[in-house]
């Protein structure tokens, strides 16, 4: 019976950790593909592998020890939510020492994975534990500020970005308009989750003790700034899109309908937009995102020459 409670215990403090979001860090991806598209392919394969094994990893341990400090200090506000009243920090009885012990160990193994990497790796990898130290300790805790929620935890996709772009290249940056658009791109997630979230829970008032920055929000509220941040996404990566390559100007209309698709599944009961690590149950979405990588990677190899006027069109430069 010992040894059961004992695994018991264990599991709840592995449970924290959430590796089960773990599939989020495949967010480095896009940082990968376009460094490669506007700088180069890396020279050693075998050197690029174990450097994304590593930084995949660490990116991961990192991301849980902010899962961690999140878990606990949400446990008073958890308590009021209709599913995460069942999480382990609020149910169980479960040690301050220990959740610190795991918050410590997941930022050692994390930055340890991330020095074979290279400096500025290292460097955004401690950002990113920093964002969720903002985001969650007292006395700044963005978390219950009105707006500013969502802003800070979705810095933390362009933040990925990074990191998967500094795998490939560690001298220069990415376009800002893709960075500032992907920041934007995950504030519109972030927005249309809470959207969903404030709609499943359906009171005001208990919504706004189980997160004190919905007692500032409203359904229309957090619909009009999901879409703001949207329009914001998709003017910034079509910039992007229109000035690299002026194929991908056909890839766009697909872009807004993914957008737009994912605002209709927050509207369904017990929506995947509030748990965003099961969004790959939802086959629709996920055949969206899947024909848009195809198409993308398509117009990447295909030149369309009857396309090229539209560069003078738009004094889109040719090149990189």
């Amino acid at each position: 019976m010992g040894k059961q409670e004992n695994h018991s215990q264990l599991m709840n403090y592995i449970k924290i950790a959430r590796p089960d979001h773990w599939i989020k860090n495949f967010f480095i991806v896009p940082g990968i593909v376009l460094a490669v598209i506007l700088i180069d392919q890396p020279d050693n394969l075998s050197v690029f592998l174990l450097k994304l094994a590593a930084g995949f990893f660490a990116t991961c341990f990192i991301a849980s020890a902010n899962y961690v400090i999140n878990e606990w200090l949400d446990a008073e506000f958890d308590k009021y939510h209709p599913t995460k009243k069942y999480r382990p920090v609020v149910s169980q009885n479960m040690k301050f020492s220990l959740v610190m012990v795991e918050y410590f160990i997941c930022i050692i193994i994390g930055l340890l994975l991330s020095l074979p990497v290279n400096l500025p790796f290292l460097l955004t990898e401690v950002w990113l534990l920093v964002m969720g130290i903002l985001y969650n300790v007292k006395p700044i805790r963005t978390k219950d500020i009105v707006y500013l929620d969502v802003l800070s935890e979705s810095i933390n996709n362009m933040i990925r970005l990074l990191l998967g772009w500094f795998i490939i290249c560690e001298n220069v940056y990415p376009p800002s308009s893709i960075l500032v658009g992907y920041w934007m791109a995950g504030a519109f997630l972030m927005a249309v989750k809470r959207y969903a979230e404030y709609r499943m829970i359906g009171d005001p008032k208990l919504a706004g003790s189980y997160r004190k920055s919905f007692a500032r929000y409203t359904e229309a509220t957090l619909l009009c700034s999901s879409f703001y941040y949207g329009l914001c996404a998709t003017f910034l990566i079509g910039i992007f899109l229109l000035k690299y390559r002026i194929e991908y100007i056909v890839a766009i209309p697909l872009l807004f309908l993914l957008f737009c698709y994912y605002l209709y599944i927050a509207h369904k009961p017990d929506s995947a937009a509030q748990k965003p690590e099961k969004l790959f149950r939802e086959k629709k979405l996920m055949l969206l995102v899947g024909l848009l990588i195809v198409l993308f990677a398509v117009l990447t190899v295909i030149d369309i020459p009857t396309m090229k006027m539209w560069e003078n069109a738009f004094f889109i430069p040719t090149g990189r």
